[in-house]
C-alpha cells in the first residue's frame, strides 16, 4: 500500500503516507486553494440568494495555470477559427459560458482541495510506517479531482502541453531548479493513476 492507493472492500481507497508525503500533499493543496482564490462570491454579502445568482468573470484568467484549470469552453487550439467573425462569435460564446459556470467550477475545486487538507490534518503518523489514509468512494473522487488539478497546475508551470513533453524532464540534472517540481508532478501522476484504478469497476 505504501506509495499507491489500493481499493477498500465495499468501495473507497487507502494509502500509507509518511510525514514528508503528508506535508507535501498538504502544502500543495493549500497552494492550490490560494491559487483558485475565494471566487466572485467571496465578496458577497453573505446572502445565499445573492450568491446563487452571482455571475462569474467573462474573460479567461491571466495566469496560465488558472487558464488550464478553467479553459475556454468553445476554443480548440488544434482548430483555430477560420475568420475574424467566427473568432468573435467563439469568444462571445466562451465568455457567456464562463460567466455562468466558472463560479461553480471554482467552488467545486475549492471543496475538493479543502477535503484533501482536512483528511491530511486528521492523520496521525505513527513511527516509520506513517499513517494509513482511508477514503470513502465519494472522498476518493474529491481526491482524484484535486490530484488532477495539482498536476494541471504544475504542468502549466513546467510548460507541459502534451504528455510527450515529460520525456525531456526525466533527464534533468539534480541541480536544475525545476527538478523538485518535476518530481512532484511525476509522483502526483502515480497517485492519480492508482486512485483511478481503485474507482474502476
Amino acid at each position: 500500500m505504501a506509495g499507491h492507493f489500493e481499493p477498500l472492500p465495499g468501495g473507497g481507497a487507502a494509502i500509507a503516507l509518511d510525514e514528508v508525503e503528508i506535508s507535501i500533499l498538504r502544502s500543495l493543496a493549500v497552494q492550490l486553494l490560494e491559487l483558485i482564490g475565494p471566487g466572485p462570491a467571496g465578496d458577497a454579502s453573505g446572502d445565499p440568494l445573492a450568491e446563487l445568482f452571482a455571475e462569474g468573470p467573462s474573460e479567461p484568467p491571466s495566469d496560465p495555470a488558472l487558464r488550464r484549470l478553467f479553459p475556454d469552453a468553445y476554443s480548440d487550439p488544434e482548430k483555430p477559427p477560420a475568420d475574424p467573425e467566427e473568432a468573435a462569435e467563439q469568444r462571445a460564446r466562451s465568455a457567456e459560458f464562463r460567466r455562468y459556470t466558472e463560479g461553480d467550477l471554482r467552488a467545486g475545486k475549492r471543496e475538493n482541495a479543502l477535503a484533501v487538507v482536512h483528511a491530511l490534518n486528521a492523520l496521525t503518523p505513527a513511527g516509520e510506517g506513517g499513517a494509513v489514509l482511508e477514503l470513502s468512494a465519494e472522498d476518493s473522487k474529491r481526491w482524484l479531482g484535486t490530484l488532477n488539478d495539482l498536476r494541471l497546475t504544475i504542468g502549466s508551470r513546467l510548460e507541459i502541453t502534451h504528455e510527450d513533453d515529460t520525456d525531456a524532464l526525466y533527464g534533468l540534472p539534480d541541480d536544475d531548479p525545476r527538478k523538485p517540481m518535476v518530481m512532484a508532478y511525476l509522483w502526483l501522476g502515480g497517485l492519480q493513476e492508482t486512485l483511478v484504478s481503485t474507482l474502476m469497476p
